[in-house]
């Protein structure tokens, strides 16, 4: 373990570290596992995001177990904040459903937290405190304490190890039951998901 993932002993947050959980971002208790691996200011991932609530609806929550992997990329160039703000939401009491009307913000504000071709437009004269401010005016969160918690980087860190241990790059990538789909897309039907995930699972 390198000495940034290491807190001192002397840290004024070492009493406070065992006080907070990034609830898992989670849907559903059935035996197929579907893994959403998105970046949450990509339109295609956005696209993705928005079929969650049908899919597991239609598949039933009793059939498959949903989980979204955020997965950061340094092109879109808030990807970064954006993706803590989504974590520390997830600390929050709510938890994942907080993490979720984060996610549902971006998605349905993108380009309020997206650069003009990854290089220009008005996000290059934003900061990371306008970011959150403009996420804790669309969502009703509060998430300038959660976001400081100074460990929480574990979590980035840990989504970020799984996507690169799974071989992901691009946003949206969907596994099931720990195996790639390269030919699914967010451009794909709810219905043709949800076909995917019920083959041979005697639901």
């Amino acid at each position: 373990m390198s000495d940034c993932d290491t807190q001192s002993e002397d840290d004024p947050m070492t009493e406070t570290i065992k006080t907070w959980r990034a609830e898992p971002l989670t849907w559903g208790r059935g035996p197929r596992q579907f893994e959403m691996f998105l970046e949450p200011t990509c339109p295609y991932s956005a696209r993705a995001f928005g079929k969650l609530d049908e899919t597991l609806a239609t598949a039933g929550a009793d059939n498959i177990t949903i989980k979204i992997r955020l997965h950061s990329q340094p092109w879109h160039m808030y990807s970064g904040v954006i993706v803590r703000c989504i974590l520390a939401a997830s600390t929050l009491p709510t938890g994942k459903e907080a993490a979720k009307a984060v996610l549902a913000a971006v998605a349905a504000h993108r380009e309020e937290f997206e650069f003009t071709k990854h290089c220009s437009g008005p996000n290059m004269d934003a900061t990371p405190n306008h970011i959150i401010a403009r996420l804790e005016n669309y969502c009703g969160l509060q998430l300038t304490d959660v976001f400081a918690i100074q460990n929480l980087d574990r979590e980035i860190k840990w989504h970020t190890k799984y996507a690169r241990q799974n071989g992901i790059h691009v946003s949206p990538t969907f596994m099931i039951d720990g195996m790639l789909q390269p030919d699914m897309s967010s451009a794909d039907k709810v219905s043709d998901w949800v076909s995917r995930l019920l083959a041979n699972s005697g639901a």
